[in-house]
């Protein structure tokens, strides 16, 4: 349904400084696709189709290298938006996106949305401005994955954790194989070392609820000098 359509567009953050009227008009172009969990939205490489607004569930992005490692860039949770950048530079996907549950994403074509934006320059303007920014929290994460131990990096992590969810108590958004890809190690030494961070006092992990109990302390072991 539109409405449905409208909606979700409208509560994502890459088209939430959009007008009422601009949100119709990309809505009049998207086409609901339905994903099961496991089930890839695109491989990184492929031509660029267009753009995925999420409308319900989430869906994991990841890069993998030629030897087969793969590295998690992000956990996405709708309303969410992926394959922003392939629309303006032309390039295909670059990365992979695999839906971890059932998944309604709202697909945009390239061609189509940049119709829009001709016709409605403001559009791309808005759209580039939030693009810019996640493109800065890219760099983090290279930066997290170069520099410091493993432990610095998690230590990082879960402070983003936490301050997504605005708590100090939150429930972990990623698995600790999934937070392992992203941290680029393995996930015997994610859970090794959140065992440590339990046992020195910092945190209380249960299940997947974790509690900072020394954000302090997190805090000073994720300062790190980057070179």
């Amino acid at each position: 349904m539109q409405s449905d359509k409208i909606e979700a567009l409208s509560r994502t953050p890459l088209l939430e400084e959009l007008a009422p009227d601009e949100i119709e008009a990309l809505a009049q172009q998207a086409v609901e696709k339905r994903f099961a969990p496991g089930e890839m939205l695109f491989h990184e490489g492929d031509a660029c189709a267009g753009l995925f607004v999420l409308g319900s569930g989430r869906v994991k992005i990841f890069k993998t290298s030629s030897s087969g490692r793969e590295i998690m860039l992000a956990v996405d949770t709708a309303p969410a938006s992926v394959a922003e950048v392939p629309l303006f530079d032309g390039g295909g996907y670059p990365a992979s996106v695999i839906a971890i549950d059932e998944v309604v994403a709202y697909m945009i074509g390239k061609r189509e949305f940049r119709q829009v934006c001709r016709e409605r320059p403001e559009v791309a303007l808005k759209v580039l401005g939030v693009v810019g920014r996640r493109l800065r929290l890219l760099v983090g994460i290279v930066e997290s994955v170069t520099f410091g131990s493993v432990r610095q990096r998690l230590a990082r992590a879960l402070l983003e954790f936490r301050d997504q969810a605005g708590s100090d108590l939150f429930s972990m958004p990623v698995t600790h194989q999934e937070l392992a890809q992203r941290l680029g190690t393995v996930r015997e030494v994610v859970s090794r070392n959140l065992g440590r961070f339990q046992s020195e006092g910092v945190l209380r992990l249960t299940g997947r609820e974790l509690q900072l109990l020394e954000r302090a302390a997190l805090e000073r072991e994720a300062e790190t000098e980057l070179a």
